[in-house]
C-alpha cells in the first residue's frame, strides 16, 4: 500500500466521505462534475483540511485528525497538476521549472528536465508563448523536478480539443510510466481513465460507491452512478417480481433469468453495443420487438433509437439506443420495426 486515505468533510452541498487504498499504480477517480473529486485531491495535497480521518503515504501520516496531525503542503512531497497548470506567467520556463526547487540555481537538474520534456529551445519564452502541450509538459517538469511521493493529476485534458488531447494523453502515459509511484487521476471523461488508469473509484455526490480494476468496472458496474459514468445510457427502473424475474418499468418488459436478481436491484442497464438485431427466423435470448423512431448518423457508426411496443412517452422511457457499426447498418436505414436480441449476461443489474 503506497496511499490510504479515509477523510470525511463537510461542503456546501454534501458530504465528502471518501475511504480507497492506491499502490504503485495510476489510481482513476471518476466523477461527474462537482461530486467531491477535486476536492478530494486538494485534501491529500494539504490545501484543503478535512473534519476528520487519516491520510498516510507510504508510511508516512499527513493528516491524522485524532492525533491532531496536519503536515503542511511543503512537507507532504506532492506534486499536483491543476487544471489550468497554474504556471507564473511572469517566469520564464526555466524559471517556472526552478521555483520548486529550494536551489534555484540548481541549472543541471533543470537542464535534465527540459531535455526530458522535450523543452530545448524554450526555456527564455513565457507561459503565454506556450502552446497547451508545452505548458502542460512545463508544468509536469516542475513536478517532477522535486521528486514527489505521488503525483495529483486534476483534470489536465479539460480544454483541450480532441486531437491535443490524444497527444498529451500519450505524454502523460509515458510520464506516470517512469514515475513508478502513486499517481491520482481525476477525470469525468470515461475513455481518459480508460486509457490511463489501472484501477478506478467512482464517486458520487462525495461518497466513493465502489473501487476496481478498470475492466471489471466497466464490464460489471453494480451502481447507477458507475454505470451512467461508464457509459451505460439503456436504463430503466425495475421491480423486483421473484427471484429470478424483474420488470423493467420504464421499458414496459420482463425479464426470465438463470441467476439469482439481488435484492437491493433497483435499475437494469444495458450497453448500446451489446443490443442486436435479428432476424425474423431467430427466436433465441430475449427478445423485443421495436419500432426504429430515429437514426443518428457518427462517422463509423449509426445510433438506432428504438421505441418499445411502438408506445409513445415522455422522458426517453420506453426508449433504448442501438450501436451498430455503418457498414452492417444499412439493412435496417428504411425499416419501420425490427426486432432485436439480448442477451441475459448482458444485462447490468444496478443498486
Amino acid at each position: 500500500m503506497s496511499l490510504y486515505i479515509d477523510i470525511k468533510k463537510k461542503i456546501k452541498n454534501f458530504n465528502l466521505d471518501v475511504k480507497f487504498e492506491a499502490g504503485n499504480e495510476v489510481f482513476g477517480v471518476l466523477g461527474s462534475s462537482g461530486c467531491g473529486k477535486s476536492m478530494t485531491l486538494k485534501c491529500i495535497a494539504g490545501i484543503e483540511t478535512p473534519d476528520c480521518g487519516k491520510i498516510i503515504l507510504d508510511g508516512r501520516t499527513l493528516f491524522d485528525s485524532e492525533n491532531k496531525i496536519n503536515l503542511i503542503p511543503q512537507k507532504r512531497k506532492i506534486g499536483f497538476l491543476f487544471q489550468n497548470y497554474a504556471l507564473f506567467p511572469n517566469m520564464t520556463v526555466e524559471e517556472n521549472i526552478a521555483v520548486s526547487l529550494k536551489k534555484r540555481n540548481d541549472k543541471n537538474i533543470i537542464k535534465d528536465k527540459i531535455k526530458a520534456f522535450y523543452l530545448e529551445g524554450l526555456e527564455k519564452k513565457y507561459p503565454c508563448q506556450l502552446s497547451g502541450g508545452q505548458q502542460q509538459r512545463v508544468a509536469l517538469a516542475r513536478i517532477l523536478v522535486t521528486n514527489p511521493d505521488i503525483i495529483l493529476l486534476d483534470e489536465p485534458f479539460s480544454a483541450l480539443d480532441s486531437f491535443l488531447k490524444w497527444q498529451l494523453e500519450q505524454e502523460i502515459i509515458e510520464t506516470v510510466e517512469s514515475f513508478g509511484k502513486t499517481v491520482l487521476f481525476v477525470s469525468h471523461n470515461r475513455d481518459e481513465v480508460y486509457h490511463i488508469c489501472n484501477k478506478i473509484g467512482v464517486i458520487e455526490n462525495g461518497y466513493m460507491e465502489e473501487t476496481r480494476d478498470k475492466k471489471s468496472l466497466f464490464a460489471d458496474p453494480k451502481t447507477l452512478s458507475a454505470a451512467l459514468l461508464t457509459g451505460c445510457k439503456n436504463i430503466s427502473k425495475v421491480r423486483r417480481l421473484s427471484d429470478n424475474n424483474i420488470e423493467a418499468i420504464d421499458w414496459g418488459v420482463s425479464f426470465k433469468m438463470t441467476r439469482e436478481i439481488p435484492e437491493n436491484t433497483a435499475y437494469v442497464g444495458i450497453r448500446a453495443n451489446d443490443i442486436e438485431i435479428i432476424p425474423g427466423s431467430d427466436d433465441n435470448g430475449i427478445l423485443i420487438r421495436c419500432n426504429v423512431c430515429r437514426i443518428i448518423e457518427s462517422l463509423f457508426s449509426n445510433i438506432f433509437v428504438l421505441e418499445i411496443n411502438g408506445k409513445e412517452s415522455i422522458k426517453n422511457s420506453g426508449k433504448l439506443r442501438l450501436e451498430i457499426k455503418k457498414k452492417d447498418s444499412y439493412d435496417y436505414i428504411n425499416k419501420k420495426n425490427i426486432k432485436i436480441r439480448i442477451k441475459e449476461e448482458d444485462l447490468l443489474l444496478l443498486t
